[in-house]
């Protein structure tokens, strides 16, 4: 799933049945896999760890653990990585302030719902990319969603009213049977 759907974070038990998480970090950040990894594991030398870290690990946390450090490296972790992102989001003539929460189309701000914001802002953060529902849900909502529901059909209508309608060229789009892309106008 971390090939095909992006994360804004990875745990990874080092000890999997197959195929080792050590393996499976490694291979995904050969594949340009940008998302914080924590690895979870028993082996606690100094040896491993540094291993875990070698193979592209974000984080190492020695089981047992307290699940409140857990917690506070989670956090760490994604707030070092919005530290990465630009301070803007723009496709065209649209521009996202992500730490102001506001919006900008044609040089004009838009006025969003709270829901609208993060699915707009998932869909500049993944431009040209089809998001599948379950995917837009997962991220916006949350993965225990009722996925069943035109949840998300109902929230990109009215993003497209804001966003797409008044503007000459639409920057959201459907894939039938699939999902949502937002399209930069030169792809």
């Amino acid at each position: 799933m971390a090939s095909t759907t992006p994360y804004d974070l990875i745990i990874l038990d080092v000890m999997l049945p197959r195929l080792d998480g050590l393996t499976v970090c490694r291979r995904l950040r050969a594949a340009g896999n940008t998302a914080p990894f924590l690895l979870l594991t028993a082996r606690s030398t100094v040896e491993d760890r540094v291993t875990g870290l070698d193979m592209g690990a974000d984080e190492y946390l020695t089981k047992p653990f307290a699940f409140a450090e857990l917690l506070a490296r989670v956090r760490a972790l994604i707030r070092r990585k919005g530290q990465d992102q630009a301070p803007r989001l723009v496709v065209a003539d649209l521009e996202v302030d992500p730490i102001a929460h506001r919006v900008w189309r044609g040089g004009l701000e838009i006025s969003l719902t709270n829901k609208e914001y993060a699915l707009l802002e998932y869909l500049l953060r993944n431009p040209d990319r089809v998001l599948t529902r379950t995917a837009i849900i997962e991220h916006v909502w949350d993965i225990h969603y009722d996925g069943m529901t035109n949840i998300v059909d109902v929230h990109i209508r009215g993003l497209r009213a804001k966003i797409d309608r008044e503007f000459p060229t639409q920057l959201i789009h459907t894939v039938r049977g699939v999902g949502y892309v937002l399209k930069t106008p030169e792809a």
